[in-house]
């Protein structure tokens, strides 16, 4: 599906638009799931799953056989406030890093049949620091969200999003607190390692960034306190629903993204589940935000996509015993 906007107003509108779950794969779905050579309920969480992964992809019994795994990778201009314990050029070190092949990340996805696809943002050019003003332009955001939704392939039956950039967890701090409320302190947390006097630092700039930057907008709230890999994820998750892709949401930075979304236009994320608790503070404050419950809690906080694509296993798990299991008639066991 190729579509091109040009503004906020623009990808708003096409938002609207958004096709829905098909009831009557879902009504099939739950009758097979009725039949199968188990006690009722005896799969839980995966019973559940596999009927909202059906319903998306429009089959009583699906198979996942092409996954996808995006890393999007931004720079913050916020990052010269001093809120990371790593220098802004670690984001382009990683991303080479992902490219060869050494990252966590490459390892889950080969270990789960994903493909995996990089794209670095504007590296050269962060986003402005948001203790000042907007992080960015209408004409920034938008681009990223288009680059986010051409990223999606259209081919793939389930979508892991991931990111890379130095200051983001800084980014999805302010965007928890402008979307959901409460104080800073109770959204800011050590990222990938501050100390103390880094995390009351980190808190300051979040509370400077809200000053700053009035208005509590789903996409205005991404375009002044975001950064382009998450303006990209929102892209590619908005996507993946008019393809009737099934999406795993990453951790904090990636659910922040996703909140944005959901803000915008209710129900935005239905087709989505989470894939993991993660060990940043602030996640399960924002995952009941967004009113997701983890697949996992492994006390992860990677980000790149690794709790996600973790979770892809689950998901393949579930749809493996749905879509492969026999029915009490066909197995020749009695149900009564």
């Amino acid at each position: 599906m190729t579509v091109t906007f040009n503004t906020l107003d623009e990808f708003r509108a096409l938002l609207k638009t958004a096709p829905h779950a098909d009831q009557n794969a879902l009504s099939e779905a739950a009758d097979r799931n009725g039949q199968l050579t188990k006690p009722p309920g005896a799969l839980g969480r995966l019973e559940d799953v596999a009927l909202w992964y059906a319903s998306w992809r429009g089959e009583a019994a699906p198979q996942i056989s092409a996954p996808q795994v995006i890393i999007f990778a931004g720079n913050h201009g916020v990052t010269a406030q001093g809120v990371s314990a790593f220098p802004a050029e670690v984001t382009a070190q990683m991303v080479m890093n992902f490219e060869h092949g050494g990252a966590a990340i490459n390892q889950l996805a080969k270990t789960f049949g994903a493909s995996l696809n990089v794209h670095a943002l504007d590296l050269d050019r962060p986003t402005a620091d948001f203790t000042e003003g907007p992080a960015m332009t209408e004409a920034e955001v938008v681009a990223a969200l288009q680059t986010g939704w051409n990223a999606v392939d259209a081919n793939a039956d389930v979508l892991v999003t991931g990111e890379m950039g130095i200051g983001n967890t800084t980014s999805a701090a302010a965007i928890g607190a402008a979307l959901l409320g409460g104080a800073a302190a109770d959204w800011t947390g050590r990222g990938t390692g501050v100390d103390d006097a880094g995390l009351a630092n980190k808190t300051r700039v979040v509370e400077q960034g809200l000053a700053a930057n009035a208005g509590r907008d789903g996409l205005e709230v991404l375009r002044k306190l975001g950064g382009r890999e998450l303006a990209a994820m929102v892209g590619a998750i908005a996507r993946a629903r008019f393809g009737q892709i099934p999406v795993i949401l990453d951790g904090f930075i990636c659910c922040a993204a996703a909140a944005c979304l959901e803000k915008e236009e209710a129900g935005a994320l239905d087709h989505c589940v989470a894939g993991h608790l993660s060990a940043e503070g602030a996640h399960e404050k924002l995952l009941a935000g967004i009113g997701k419950e983890p697949l996992l809690s492994l006390g992860l906080r990677l980000g790149e996509g690794s709790g996600a694509a973790l979770a892809l296993g689950v998901l393949k798990a579930a749809l493996a015993c749905h879509s492969g299991m026999a029915t009490f008639a066909e197995a020749g066991v009695s149900d009564a």
